[in-house]
């Protein structure tokens, strides 16, 4: 996982990628989101915002064909955070929903607030810890290479 403190820091770090102007440019569309509605920029980047209580999940999640952005807007949440690889895997992985979930032990921990990011790579699983209120844009940019089996 890599936590970054603000969106400048993103920019300045992520720049380069077509997909990585995409999450910025979904960042810039804020103000015309309404809370759990799914849209997409290209092929590339799916987001939804996020606003309310967000209640503790009950196992790891990870992904195979998506980086997972949590973009913190207000609130905050702790997020339990370990590789795959020391985690128990709990059912088989979906494609069509690109989860696969787990149980295991917490390999560090993580109380994200405003302003904050933190990217999930294909390597670790995350569990959050919930919250009473939170509002955080959530950004699944695809993986180089990844396949989609109904396109």
């Amino acid at each position: 996982m890599i936590i970054l403190n603000s969106v400048d820091e993103f920019r300045h770090r992520y720049h380069s990628a077509r997909k990585w102007q995409r999450c910025l440019e979904a960042i810039a569309n804020l103000p015309k989101l309404k809370p759990g509605v799914c849209h997409s920029i290209g092929d590339t980047l799916v987001y939804r915002l996020v606003d309310g209580q967000a209640a503790a999940a009950p196992s790891f999640t990870g992904n195979r064909r998506y980086v997972e952005i949590h973009c913190y807007l207000s609130g905050g949440e702790t997020i339990a955070y370990a590789p795959k690889s020391s985690l128990t895997r709990l059912a088989p992985y979906s494609d069509e929903t690109d989860r696969e979930t787990f149980s295991g032990g917490c390999a560090h921990s993580h109380t994200a607030s405003a302003g904050q990011l933190l990217i999930f790579d294909n390597d670790y699983a995350y569990q959050p810890q919930g919250s009473s209120h939170l509002r955080k844009l959530v950004l699944m940019v695809t993986v180089e290479g990844a396949t989609f089996h109904n396109k």
